[in-house]
């Protein structure tokens, strides 16, 4: 008998915060984590490394051209900086405690050190650092659980830290008492003209990738603006592009899946039909991605950071080198959204004989909202160096 499930009925319960749990979870802080989910990449590979690239929607040669590669200070492609989310599941957003409390990745602070090379095999240590409750606007209470995530390449050379966050949130609460999204719930999408799509379409036919002309420290001016770069609009195809080169959290078929469900109760939340599937499924499912709280389904987290280094790695070329980026994500992207993602120098300085730039980011969608909110530091060359 074929029977239909409505996920995004009223009465559809879902579990919530419990004190106890969080208590237990708090015992966890500072613990190295010995045992998650095998890395989506294991080996900086050339396919690995292009996949992340153009999951993100980067073409820059100096990931995804071994030809042009050779031509650089490198030798070789390397890979964007926040390839490394790919490398381990805990900095993407996979967390423990609460089991059925839904996951919002909400932001990350990237530290890194070493650019990783082309068929470095990457090694992780990480903890839980803090968990910290909020008051928020999209569903009441909710826990920020921040985890430290150390990334070495095969000759325990450090290559990056990171900070990255979620907030555990109530499903249920979210839909039925969060305010944050009342006026996409109440309104109608967004449908672009043709116009719209044609200025779209020439900004990135117009997108500066730096490259191969040295970006020098000593012609960069503070308040320079960067040349903004669009991502969108969003579309379930380009979050299933993300999937393919990071991977996912709990992307998994068949007997993988089951055992997943089996080893993580409360993780698989039924469909339509009764059959237990991945709360990552917000990402492509508009029931879903509803019935937690959001006006629609919605892009990825991680994704979204990367994009704002995908801006910094354009403006500072070959020969610059990302060393810092904290991003936090403050709103969804849901199917339809675009952004413009746009950034200016606040300081120019030198520090531990490096020549710096700092610079703001800030990307913000097609009715002005803020998305995603960052500073980054970046080296830069210097002319007779």
């Amino acid at each position: 008998m074929t029977q239909q499930i409505d996920i995004t009925a009223s009465t559809r319960h879902f579990p919530t915060i419990q004190d106890e749990e969080l208590r237990q979870l708090r015992k966890r802080i500072g613990i190295k984590i010995e045992h998650t989910l095998y890395p989506w990449v294991s080996e900086a590979t050339r396919d690995a490394i292009r996949h992340y690239a153009h999951g993100i929607g980067d073409d820059n040669p100096l990931w995804c051209d071994p030809d042009y590669a050779r031509g650089t200070r490198y030798g070789d492609i390397v890979a964007p900086p926040t390839f490394l989310f790919a490398t381990n599941r805990i900095v993407s957003g996979y967390v423990g405690g609460m089991p059925g409390v839904h996951a919002m990745f909400a932001g990350a602070n990237w530290s890194w050190h070493r650019p990783t090379r082309r068929n470095d095999e990457i090694r992780t240590e990480a903890h839980l650092k803090d968990l910290i409750e909020h008051n928020t606007r999209f569903s009441g209470r909710a826990v920020q659980q921040i985890y430290h995530v150390d990334f070495f390449n095969q000759d325990g050379d450090l290559l990056a830290g990171c900070d990255s966050w979620c907030f555990r949130t109530e499903r249920a609460t979210a839909r039925e008492k969060g305010t944050k999204y009342e006026r996409e719930r109440s309104g109608g999408r967004k449908v672009y003209s043709d116009e719209e799509v044609r200025d779209i379409s020439r900004m990135y036919a117009e997108e500066h990738v730096q490259g191969a002309t040295p970006r020098y420290w000593d012609d960069v001016r503070e308040g320079e603006e960067l040349p903004p770069i669009v991502k969108g609009p969003m579309t379930v195809t380009g979050f299933i592009a993300y999937v393919q080169g990071w991977g996912g959290l709990y992307v998994r078929a068949h007997k993988l899946a089951f055992n997943t469900f089996r080893s993580h109760p409360g993780l698989g939340i039924p469909n339509a039909y009764n059959i237990p599937d991945v709360p990552e499924r917000v990402h492509w499912e508009e029931e879903l991605a509803q019935a937690v709280g959001t006006p629609h389904a919605y892009d990825y987290g991680p994704e979204r950071v990367s994009w704002m280094g995908h801006m910094m790695t354009n403006w500072i070329g070959d020969d610059g080198f990302l060393k810092q980026l904290n991003a936090k994500v403050v709103r969804h992207n849901p199917v339809g959204d675009t952004l413009t993602i746009r950034g200016k120098v606040t300081r120019k300085y030198q520090q531990g004989g490096e020549h710096l730039v700092a610079c703001d980011l800030l990307a913000t969608n097609q009715d002005g909202e803020n998305s995603c909110i960052a500073d980054a530091v970046a080296a830069l060359p210097t002319r007779g160096t």
